[in-house]
């Protein structure tokens, strides 16, 4: 009997000191916006880091701002990682998501920093991305169209049914597109451009990366999305070249937020601050789908990454076009004025 009690003891005593596996940690919900091949390595080396499971979900950032709108009341989430700023602001802005000052922010580009202030620290920069398109040069080529340098070129007769972009209520490249055209024509300029452009669209897609693939496998000839996006599909061997339009383009600020009410609190501020760190920064470029500016000062942007110094860009409103009234009236605007027209 001694023995036995000895035993006990042992082993409670080693329970008390031996490291807890990877379940007793705890769990994490991630809603990731970036592309899948990014959220998945994310995920292992977070997992790998802490020993907290991960359950990832990947979305458009349209699509989760509108769930994590609907589940206010009982959240599901606990993170809501990458995807453009604006659906990121106004979520902020709505009390969907919760303040947290980081101990990273001090290592963050400014850009970065502003992004978290404007939004009383709901939300923070992780990455910059150009807005632009590309378009499959063997495809121009056999068609015999001029190569496209501006937004302008885009409206042209030439492009009829050849040009695929995403839909600005599901994706925030797409909402992002608008909202430069608004900035860089002035609001009524801007939505004859769209409506232009729409007879030469061949369709919207959910996604804001999936015209960038379309472009580069030929099932379309231009795809306007990230740069970044189309530089995956070049690196990857398909026949694009990318375009900085040439009357100025707006650009994108990739934001972290902590979904207000996450059961899993503690473990979201874990990955809130691992994913501000440089190493966690690489991993995107490591695993050859991410091209983007990083926010942290040490992390460097991958040698392949649209060059910032080279490109004309808009002094892009953040505050006033990630505001609720102003992405809502935009977008009602567009379903009114733009998405109901006949080809």
């Amino acid at each position: 009997m001694q023995a036995r009690n000895w035993l006990y003891g042992i082993v409670a005593a080693l329970a008390l000191v031996a490291p807890l596996p990877a379940s007793a940690q705890g769990e994490l919900v991630v809603y990731c916006t970036v592309q899948e091949e990014w959220c998945r390595p994310m995920v292992t080396a977070f997992e790998k880091a802490t020993g907290i499971k991960v359950l990832m979900t990947r979305k458009s950032s349209g699509e989760f701002y509108a769930q994590i709108k609907a589940e206010a009341a009982n959240p599901r989430g606990d993170i809501w990682w990458g995807g453009t700023g604006d659906p990121h602001l106004q979520a902020a802005e709505e009390g969907l998501t919760q303040e947290y000052k980081s101990p990273k922010l001090a290592e963050l580009q400014d850009w970065a920093v502003r992004q978290a202030e404007q939004s009383k620290f709901r939300t923070v920069g992780v990455y910059a991305g150009a807005l632009g398109y590309s378009y499959n040069a063997d495809q121009l080529k056999k068609k015999n169209i001029p190569e496209p340098k501006c937004w302008s070129d885009l409206v042209k007769p030439a492009f009829k049914d050849e040009i695929q972009v995403a839909n600005p209520n599901s994706s925030g490249t797409s909402y992002t597109m608008l909202a430069t055209l608004v900035q860089l024509m002035g609001e009524d300029k801007a939505f004859d451009y769209l409506k232009a452009l729409h007879k030469n669209v061949n369709q919207y897609t959910k996604s804001g990366a999936a015209p960038a693939r379309a472009a580069a496998t030929g099932e379309s000839l231009v795809g306007i999305t990230f740069q970044h996006d189309a530089v995956v599909q070049a690196i990857g061997g398909a026949p694009v070249k990318i375009v900085s339009p040439c009357e100025g383009t707006g650009y994108e600020i990739g934001s972290m937020s902590i979904i207000k009410g996450a059961k899993n609190l503690e473990n979201a501020k874990k990955w809130y601050d691992w994913a501000l760190t440089a190493e966690a920064q690489g991993i995107g470029a490591q695993a050859k789908v991410s091209y983007q500016v990083p926010s942290n000062k040490n992390a460097s942007a991958p040698p392949q990454a649209p060059k910032f110094s080279e490109i004309k860009f808009i002094n892009y409103d953040f505050a006033k076009y990630g505001s609720t009234a102003e992405r809502t009236r935009l977008l009602t605007k567009w379903d009114k004025e733009v998405s109901t027209l006949p080809k």
